[in-house]
């Protein structure tokens, strides 16, 4: 199948609250392009160089979407245009996204990181975390990002009922931060999870922003 009629197939299972961002990751810009001329305009790269370098190529209308762990020295390359970053996992990062956004006279959105899944090695803060950054004076201060929501991955395997309850738990973990924290900002609405194995599941559970890109692209290139 093509990636027009890949995309096709995705957003039919989309209800019209919930938008398609299309991982395009190790991709080259020509598949992006012809994503791109489907009418696709949200993009998701976990590699700061590597957006930088397709944002220059690409059309200027794309929105594109930070969805990786993003290393705080690579920050100043994605704050001039990134859309939203999806990966805020600590205070220390939000600070350096806030020092380049105030360099680059821009007001970021950005989503907080949970871990949701049953493997450490996936990033994310508890919510204990997100509680004391929120809390803490620094935040408060910072004029230059925007929390917009939140962000996890379930747990990588084929147990539905456990990909459900990680995406449960995410979907407790927005509210309770939306009551306590966000409960009259309507620019906290923002709940991205699933991927191309379990986005149903997420889209089932509450999800705004679905992350897919296997199922449009083909699989990853690793090297």
């Amino acid at each position: 199948m093509s990636i027009s009629d890949n995309l096709q197939k995705v957003r039919a299972t989309l209800p019209d609250s919930v938008r398609l961002i299309a991982v395009s990751k190790t991709k080259p810009v020509e598949m992006l392009q012809e994503a791109y001329d489907c009418g696709q305009r949200l993009f998701g790269e976990n590699k700061a160089l590597e957006m930088r370098d397709k944002h220059e190529l690409l059309p200027k209308d794309i929105k594109w979407h930070f969805i990786g762990h993003l290393q705080t020295n690579k920050v100043k390359y994605i704050v001039p245009f990134v859309t939203l970053i999806h990966s805020i996992d600590s205070l220390q990062l939000l600070r350096v996204v806030e020092k380049e956004a105030a360099k680059n006279n821009r007001v970021v959105d950005c989503l907080l990181q949970f871990h949701v899944a049953k493997e450490e090695t996936k990033f994310g803060m508890y919510e204990d975390e997100a509680r004391e950054l929120l809390e803490s004076e620094e935040y408060k201060s910072m004029s230059h990002v925007r929390i917009a929501g939140v962000m996890g991955m379930a747990t990588n395997t084929d147990d539905v009922d456990l990909v459900r309850g990680d995406f449960k738990h995410l979907k407790c973990i927005f509210d309770d931060i939306k009551k306590d924290y966000f409960a009259k900002d309507e620019k906290f609405c923002e709940l991205s999870m699933g991927m191309s194995g379990d986005y149903e599941i997420a889209v089932e559970e509450g999800a705004t922003l679905v992350r897919v890109g296997s199922s449009i692209f083909g699989a990853r290139n690793y090297a």
